[in-house]
C-alpha cells in the first residue's frame, strides 16, 4: 500500500509555491484585503527551535483561511538584522557582522521554508540592507524636521515654526520643547546668528541632542536600554553597567503621551497588554512646586499628585544624577556625596525603582524652605529618585509614602502624624478628608478640595502650578556601536545638520575593529574619511559617529512590506491606502513597552505629516505563549560511571543529570547514543528496568544548558512539517505557556496517515466515489466546517485539530470515500496541514493550489437530527430512553411513551396523573 511520504511531498509543494509565487500579494481592489504580520525576528546563530514557529503557524493558518475566504492576503517576512549579538561576535572573531548576519538569515529562511509558511518572500526585508535603511534614515530626517504644536495637537514641519519665530517670536507659542527656553521676540530671533537659531530650534525638534543620563557599558562600549540591563550588568555578556550623562540623540515620545493613551481605547488588544502600556506611560494629574534653597538663588522643583500633603514634607530627595546634587552639596558633605553618587551610577534605573529592601542616601548639607509654612527642610540624595522622571527631585512625605517612611526611619528624620482616619495615599477617595495635622490652612476639606486650594495658593504666590505629568520619558535614539543604521547628520560648528536627501543612504563604512577608538569615540570613529561635504561647499564636515538603536528599523517595517521595492518613496500613498494598517499582528508580550510603543509613536508622526492614513498601525494583536522545554534526566550513581533507571534510583545514592532530549524516545534512553554523546560517557554502565533505561523528566525553559532544545528540522525529518504545524497548535491555546512533549506527536502523525487512507484503497490506489454523500457523511463534514471556521475566527486553533481527528475517525468508520465530502474536508484542513492537502488536491485533478479554492459553506440543515433521544422519567427516576422521529408532535411523543413496554411495566397498570412532554428534551410521568 502506498503510504503518505512527507519526505517527497513536502519539498515538492514548497518548490511549487516558490516557482509559481503562490503567495505573492499585489494591490487588488476587487477583493477585500487582509494583512497578517509576525513580529520581526532577529536571526540568531542558533536558528529556530520548536518554540519559535508557534506564532508564525497561527498567522499562517489565518492567512491561508482568509485566502480561501476570498481575501487578498499580505503575509510577509523579513529580519531585524542590526544588533549587539552580531557585533559582539565580530569583536570576538574579527568577522564582519554582515557575514554573520547573512549566514544566520540564510539558516532562518531555510527553516521557515521547510515549515511551509505562506510568506510572500518577494517582499522580504532586512534592516541591515542599505536599500532599506536608506528609508529609515529618511524617516529620521522627517522627524528631525518636525516640532509638536500643542494647539493643533500634532507634529508640523519645522519651517512653520521658523515662520512663527520670524514674525512673532515665541511669546504666544504653545509647543513641546525643552524647559529652559527663553522668551524672545521676532526682532530678537531675526538678529541671531545661524548657529544661535539652529541651537534654539534643536530645543523644539522632535529629534534633538541633549545631555542625558544613560546606561553606559564600558566593556561593550555602548549605551544600553533599561531592557538590556539586569542587576547592574549587561544582559548580553554580563558586563558592569554604570549611569552617566552623555550627549545623546533623543526623540520626544513624551509629546505623544496622551495620544498614545487615548489610542489604546479602540484597539483589539488584550486588556493586560493595554494596561502594561498605560502603566509605562504613567499619567499623573498633580502639581509642580518650587522649594527655595536657603541662602541661595537655587530652587528645587518637584512634581506631586498630592500637593495637599505639603505640611507633611520633612525632607527633599534628589536623584544622584541631578545637576542640583553637586550644586547643593556643602564642602563638609562633598566626599560622602561623591562616593554615594559613584555607587549609585553602578545601578540601573530598573533596579533602583524595584529595590524596596536596600535603603541608602546621603545628606547634601543644604536646606530648602517649605513655601507653605516657611519651615527648613533638609535636602538629601537618594537613588530611588530618578533624574529622568518628573523633575529629578521628590518632596518626601514619610507619613504617606512607604519608601519615604522607610528612608525617614532609617536616617531618623521627622515623620508628621496624620489626622486620624485621613487617607493621604495617591488612591485616596477624593470626597473624603485627606489633610494633615498642623495644617489649619486645609483642615476640614475633602481630598479634592484640599488639592484645589493648595494649587490655588501655589499659583497665587508664584511657587507652583497644576500640571499633568507622565512617567514616560523621551526615547534615547543612539548607540555607540558599529552594527546599526548611520545617522544622516553632519556637524558644522558643532551644530547638527541633515545630509541632503539625494545622498541617502549614508552607508556603514569599513573599519579595522568593532571597538571604540582609543579616544573613546564610537567604532565609526575608526573609519577613514567618514565625512560629508554639502553641495556647493568646499568644506568637509564630520558625520555623526553614533548609530541608530535597535528599534529604529522595526518601528516602521510593516509599511515597507506593502511596497518593498519602491525606490522613490518609503511607500506609495495609493498602496498604503489600500493595505491600511495591520489586521492581525502576532508576537511576544516582551515587546509591549518597547517596540509597540515606539511603533505607535512613529506611526502617529507619519499620520501627522500626511504620509499614512491611520494613526494606529496594528488593529488586532495577539501575544503567543511560550513553548517550554521538556527536560530529561539520567541518574548517575555517585562516584561511578553507572546510571540507574528512574524506577530504581531510590536504591542508590544518585546525582540528577540533564541528558539531550534527542537521546530519549517516550522517556526511554538510547543507551548507545548516550555513550557516544560525550567522551566521558563512553564507558557508561546502565542498571535497567525490564531491559530499558527509563529517564526522568521536568518542564523547564528551553535552553542549550538543559539539553532540552528541540530543533524543528529533526521533527520535520522524522514526522514532516504538517505534523509539526498541527502538533504545535494541538498543544493548547495560542496565548498560554505550554510544555513541548515529543511523546504525544505520534498521534498527530497517525491522524495524517489516516486522512491519507480515506482517499486510497488497500492497494494504495486513489479510490473515490462520485455518488451522492450520505446524511451521516455530510453531518460529519459540516460539523467540522462550522467548528473550524469559528475556531479560526476567534483564534482558537487547538480545538480544531481535535475536531479534524474526530471527523476523520467518523468518516473512516463510515468507510467514506465520497469525492464531494473529502474535497471539502481537505480545504478545511489545508490551512493547518498545507502539504498533504495540496498533494491530495492535486490527486483529485486540480491544477491550481488549494489556497485558491473557495472555503466550503456551512449548511445547518445537514446537522438536523432525523431522530431524537427522549429520557422517560417516572416519578423523578429515569426508567428508559425512546428513539423517536425528530418531527413528532407532543401528542405523538406522549402516545409513544405510554405505549412503550418498559414504561407499561413500571406503571403496573396505573394511569399517570400527569404527562409532561418537553419537545427535544424529556418525557416526565407522574403516577
Amino acid at each position: 500500500m502506498a503510504d503518505y511520504n512527507h519526505r517527497e511531498i513536502e519539498p515538492k509543494w514548497q518548490r511549487f509555491w516558490n516557482d509559481h509565487e503562490t503567495f505573492k500579494a499585489t494591490k487588488d481592489t476587487s477583493k477585500p484585503k487582509f494583512y497578517a504580520l509576525d513580529m520581526f525576528p532577529y536571526p540568531s546563530g542558533a536558528g529556530l527551535h520548536v518554540g519559535h514557529p508557534l506564532g508564525y503557524i497561527a498567522s499562517d493558518i489565518v492567512s491561508r483561511f482568509k485566502r480561501n475566504k476570498g481575501f487578498n492576503v499580505l503575509h510577509p517576512m523579513g529580519f531585524d538584522a542590526f544588533g549587539l549579538p552580531a557585533e559582539q561576535y565580530a569583536i570576538q572573531t574579527g568577522q564582519h557582522p554582515a557575514i554573520t548576519t547573512r549566514e544566520n538569515i540564510a539558516r532562518y529562511k531555510e527553516q521557515l521554508k521547510n515549515i511551509g509558511f505562506a510568506f510572500d518572500w518577494d517582499k522580504e526585508l532586512q534592516t541591515c540592507d542599505p536599500s532599506y535603511y536608506r528609508w529609515t534614515q529618511w524617516i529620521f530626517m522627517q522627524i528631525f524636521n518636525s516640532w509638536y504644536n500643542n494647539e493643533t495637537q500634532k507634529a508640523e514641519p519645522i519651517e512653520r515654526l521658523v515662520e512663527k519665530f520670524s514674525t512673532q517670536g515665541n511669546t504666544n507659542l504653545d509647543a513641546v520643547c525643552d524647559d529652559d527656553i527663553p522668551t524672545f521676540s521676532a526682532d530678537e530671533w531675526n538678529s541671531w546668528t545661524e548657529k544661535e537659531q539652529q541651537m534654539l530650534l534643536l530645543k523644539y525638534r522632535l529629534t534633538y541632542l541633549s545631555e542625558t543620563a544613560v546606561n553606559w557599558c564600558p566593556e561593550l562600549g555602548t549605551v544600553l536600554s533599561n531592557d538590556e540591563v539586569k542587576d547592574g550588568f549587561s544582559e548580553r555578556g554580563g558586563y558592569p553597567v554604570i549611569r552617566k550623562n552623555m550627549r545623546q540623540w533623543s526623540m520626544r515620545i513624551t509629546a505623544y503621551a496622551q495620544r498614545l493613551l487615548d489610542g489604546l481605547e479602540d484597539l483589539d488588544w488584550t486588556e493586560p497588554l493595554k494596561e502594561m502600556q498605560r502603566n509605562w506611560i504613567g499619567k499623573s494629574i498633580g502639581a509642580e512646586l518650587a522649594f527655595q534653597v536657603e541662602d541661595s538663588d537655587i530652587k528645587i522643583e518637584v512634581f506631586t499628585t498630592r500637593i495637599d500633603t505639603i505640611f507633611g514634607v520633612t525632607f527633599l530627595s534628589l536623584a544622584p544624577e541631578s545637576e542640583l546634587t553637586q550644586a547643593l552639596t556643602t564642602p563638609d558633605q562633598k566626599a560622602a556625596v561623591d562616593a554615594y553618587v559613584q555607587q549609585a551610577a553602578t545601578r540601573s534605573e530598573r533596579d533602583r525603582m524595584s529595590d524596596v529592601k536596600t535603603i541608602s542616601g546621603v545628606f547634601t548639607g543644604s536646606y530648602a524652605i517649605n513655601p507653605y509654612n516657611g519651615e527648613k527642610i533638609p535636602v538629601w540624595v537618594a537613588d530611588y529618585v530618578l533624574a529622568g522622571y518628573g523633575t529629578g527631585a521628590v518632596m518626601a512625605v514619610p507619613c504617606g509614602d512607604q519608601r519615604d517612611y522607610d528612608f525617614a526611619k532609617h536616617f531618623d528624620l521627622p515623620i508628621v502624624p496624620v489626622i486620624e482616619g485621613a487617607d493621604i495615599s495617591e488612591n485616596a477617595d477624593p470626597t473624603k478628608e485627606g489633610t494633615m495635622i498642623n495644617s489649619d490652612f486645609l483642615n476640614g476639606l475633602s481630598c479634592k478640595e484640599a488639592i484645589a486650594k493648595a494649587i490655588e495658593f501655589a499659583e497665587e504666590k508664584g511657587v507652583g502650578k497644576g500640571k499633568i505629568n507622565y512617567r514616560l520619558r523621551d526615547a534615547i535614539f543612539a548607540r555607540q556601536r558599529y552594527w546599526g543604521e548611520p545617522v544622516p547628520v553632519y556637524f558644522k560648528d558643532d551644530v547638527p545638520y541633515l545630509v541632503d536627501e539625494k545622498d541617502l543612504p549614508i552607508v556603514l563604512p569599513e573599519i579595522d575593529k568593532y571597538l571604540p577608538t582609543e579616544d573613546g569615540d564610537p567604532p565609526l570613529g575608526r573609519a577613514e574619511n567618514f565625512t560629508y561635504s554639502p553641495e556647493g561647499e568646499d568644506a568637509v564636515y564630520p558625520l555623526e559617529l553614533s548609530t541608530m538603536p535597535g528599534w529604529a528599523g522595526s518601528s516602521w517595517y510593516w509599511y515597507r512590506y506593502m511596497d518593498a521595492h519602491n525606490e522613490n518613496a518609503f511607500i506609495d500613498k495609493d498602496i498604503q491606502a489600500y493595505w491600511g494598517n495591520v489586521d492581525l499582528y502576532i508576537g511576544g508580550s516582551e515587546h509591549a513597552t518597547g517596540h509597540l510603543l515606539y511603533s505607535r509613536f512613529w506611526n502617529k508622526i507619519f499620520f501627522d505629516l500626511g504620509h499614512v492614513n491611520q494613526q494606529e498601525p496594528f488593529k488586532k494583536l495577539i501575544n503567543q505563549g511560550m513553548i517550554q522545554g521538556r527536560s530529561n534526566f539520567v541518574y548517575r550513581v555517585k562516584g561511578t560511571n553507572q546510571f540507574v533507571s528512574k524506577g530504581l534510583k531510590g536504591d542508590y545514592d544518585t546525582i540528577d543529570m540533564h541528558v539531550d532530549v534527542s537521546l530519549c524516545y517516550n522517556d526511554v534512553l538510547d543507551t548507545e547514543g548516550f555513550k557516544n554523546w560525550r567522551p566521558d560517557l563512553a564507558d557508561a554502565e546502565f542498571i535497567l528496568e525490564d531491559g530499558k533505561y527509563h529517564c526522568g523528566w521536568e518542564v523547564e525553559k528551553m535552553s542549550k544548558s538543559k539539553y532540552n532544545v528541540v530543533n524543528p528540522d529533526d521533527i520535520i525529518e522524522r514526522y514532516g512539517a504538517d505534523t509539526l504545524r498541527l502538533y504545535e497548535m494541538f498543544l493548547g491555546p495560542l496565548e498560554q505557556f505550554k510544555p513541548w512533549n515529543t511523546n504525544g506527536i505520534d498521534g498527530v502523525n497517525k491522524f495524517l496517515r489516516k486522512l491519507w487512507r480515506l482517499f486510497h484503497d488497500d492497494q494504495g490506489n486513489l479510490a473515490l466515489s462520485d455518488a451522492e454523500p450520505s446524511k451521516a457523511e455530510l453531518k460529519a463534514l459540516h460539523k467540522t466546517i462550522k467548528k473550524a471556521q469559528e475556531d479560526i475566527e476567534r483564534y482558537s486553533f487547538n480545538t480544531s485539530v481535535s475536531t479534524f481527528m474526530i471527523c476523520v475517525n467518523e468518516l473512516s468508520a463510515l468507510k467514506c470515500n465520497n469525492r464531494r465530502v473529502l474535497e471539502d474536508l481537505i480545504i478545511v484542513i489545508s490551512p493547518y496541514a498545507p502539504h498533504i492537502t495540496e498533494e491530495l488536491w492535486s490527486l483529485l485533478g486540480h491544477a491550481d493550489s488549494i489556497i485558491n479554492a473557495p472555503y466550503p459553506k456551512f449548511n445547518e440543515a445537514f446537522l438536523a437530527e432525523d431522530e431524537l433521544t427522549y429520557p422517560v422519567m417516572i416519578n423523578g427516576k429515569m426508567r428508559t430512553k425512546l428513539q423517536l422521529p425528530a418531527d413528532f408532535t407532543k401528542e405523538q411523543i406522549e402516545e409513544a411513551a405510554l405505549a412503550n413496554e418498559t414504561v407499561q411495566k413500571w406503571l403496573e397498570g396505573a394511569t399517570p396523573k400527569k404527562v409532561i412532554v418537553v419537545p427535544n428534551k424529556i418525557v416526565n410521568l407522574v403516577v
